[in-house]
C-alpha cells in the first residue's frame, strides 16, 4: 500500500493558494484514478482509498494546519501498517521556480512547517515531491503572505500542466523506477 500525502491548509480561504499545491495535486490524482474523498476524523484527514495503476493507494489531505500535518499522517501509517518507504509527500517549495518539480528521499525541511512536523514525528526518509512556487519578485513582499496568496490564472495553468506530467509519471515512482521518474519529471 502506498500513502500519497498532499500538504496544505484546510478552509476556503486557503483554496488555490501556493501553500496548497499538495492538496491541488492529490485532488487531481483522485479525479484521475476515480477515488472518492471521505472525511476520516479518526485520522484528522480526508482520504481517498482504492486500487489503480499505482497499486493499492491512499490519498491524504490532512485536516490539521500545515504545521501539524503529522497528526494526520502518523495515525494512517499506524492503522494501515504503511512503512516510511511507501510514503510520498507532495508539497510546495519556495526555492524552486514556478511549476518546477524535484524529487528526493529524505533531507531537511528547508523551513517548511509541514515537513518539520512529519520529520519530527515519523522520520525524514520518505519520498518528497517538491513543486516550485518561486519567490516573490519584490523581495520586500512578506514571504508568508506570498505563500498563502492565491495563484494567478497564469500560475494555476502552468502548475496544472506540470501536475498532469507528474500524474503521468507517478507510476514509475510507485513501481520503484526512481531514476527514470526523476529524469522524466525534470
Amino acid at each position: 500500500m502506498i500513502l500519497i500525502v498532499g500538504l496544505g491548509n484546510t478552509g476556503a480561504e486557503y483554496k488555490n493558494t501556493r501553500h496548497n499545491i499538495g492538496f491541488i495535486t492529490v485532488d487531481r490524482l483522485s479525479e484521475r484514478y476515480k477515488l472518492s474523498w471521505q472525511h476520516k476524523s479518526k485520522f484528522n484527514a480526508d482520504v481517498a482509498i482504492g486500487d489503480c495503476e499505482l497499486g493499492r493507494v491512499i490519498l491524504c489531505k490532512p485536516n490539521t494546519f500545515m504545521n501539524l500535518s503529522a497528526q494526520a499522517v502518523q495515525p494512517i501509517m499506524s492503522f494501515y501498517k504503511i512503512p516510511l518507504e511507501n510514503i510520498i509527500v507532495i508539497h510546495d517549495d519556495l526555492d524552486l521556480s514556478l511549476a518546477k518539480i524535484k524529487y528526493k528521499i529524505g533531507g531537511g525541511a528547508g523551513g517548511h512547517n509541514g515537513l518539520k512536523s512529519l520529520d519530527k514525528t515519523i522520520g525524514a526518509n520518505y519520498h518528497r515531491i517538491r513543486v516550485g512556487i518561486g519567490r516573490p519578485i519584490d523581495r520586500r513582499h512578506d514571504v508568508a503572505d506570498y505563500v498563502l496568496g492565491k495563484l494567478s490564472n497564469v500560475e494555476a495553468d502552468e502548475i496544472a500542466h506540470k501536475i498532469e506530467l507528474l500524474a503521468d509519471k507517478l507510476p514509475l515512482l510507485c513501481s520503484g523506477e526512481i531514476e527514470k521518474f526523476k529524469t522524466q519529471i525534470g
